[in-house]
């Protein structure tokens, strides 16, 4: 059995019991491959990361699940001393962590603000993160857990306009990361491109209002809306872009 069914197997054993027993359940956290996979089976269920458009998302089953209901931590990791610390990056944060010996699967994302990391996480690692991680490079950090997501900056994306030939999915991400089409076709083929967490291999799709997508290794974006036509009847779209 390989991990694409592995992955599906243990979705659907968490669905299962969640819905038979009467209780929820939730999956640790899943890459965007992982995620797409997940969300084929089409199951009904939650997907949070912890904040809004997370990348790195838990999936949960039940009746009425909330974000609050998610078994996921902030953790605010930051220099003793900023003003002798490294230029800390999120390769930096996560190669200390995965030195602990923690399981990627254990930890979502990270934010980077002013030389200290956010990590979430799921809380039943939080504890051991927060006691053993120490040092991020050869920076001593501290950690503790934030409460809620107004203890932190998240950075808003860059709203911006362009201008297409078309909404489809690879018009758009041809002109968002100025690429060309042999270049934007070539991330399809080796699906790299999802939107709304889910693999999409076809470049002709088109993309509707607060579409979520994700470009392996460029970044992302949410197509927003159509503005308006130029005279040459070219589409000037809004786009928010995450730096």
């Amino acid at each position: 059995m390989n991990e694409k069914d592995l992955l599906e197997k243990r979705i659907t054993e968490l669905y299962n019991r969640a819905f038979e027993r009467g209780y929820n359940t939730f999956s640790e956290f899943l890459n965007l491959d992982e995620l797409s996979t997940a969300l084929n089976l089409k199951l009904p269920c939650s997907v949070f990361g912890g904040y809004e458009n997370a990348e790195r998302c838990v999936i949960g089953f039940g009746n009425d699940i909330i974000n609050e209901d998610f078994p996921i931590c902030c953790i605010k990791i930051e220099p003793l001393k900023q003003k002798f610390a490294d230029k800390l990056t999120h390769r930096d944060f996560l190669g200390s962590l995965m030195n602990l010996g923690i399981n990627r699967s254990t930890l979502g994302d990270i934010i980077i603000n002013e030389n200290s990391g956010y990590l979430f996480c799921l809380e039943s690692i939080s504890d051991y993160i927060i006691e053993n991680l120490s040092r991020v490079k050869h920076t001593s950090v501290k950690c503790k857990k934030v409460s809620s997501l107004t203890d932190m900056i998240i950075n808003e994306p860059e709203t911006k306009e362009i201008i297409v030939s078309s909404i489809r999915a690879d018009a758009i991400i041809s002109a968002v990361y100025k690429l060309s089409r042999n270049e934007v076709s070539s991330l399809f083929n080796q699906q790299r491109v999802f939107i709304n967490s889910k693999t999409v291999t076809k470049p002709s799709v088109f993309l509707k209002e607060n579409d979520i997508v994700s470009v392996r290794h460029k970044g992302r974006f949410i197509f927003c809306f159509e503005l308006r036509q130029t005279k040459k009847e070219r589409i000037v779209v809004e786009v928010k872009i995450y730096r």
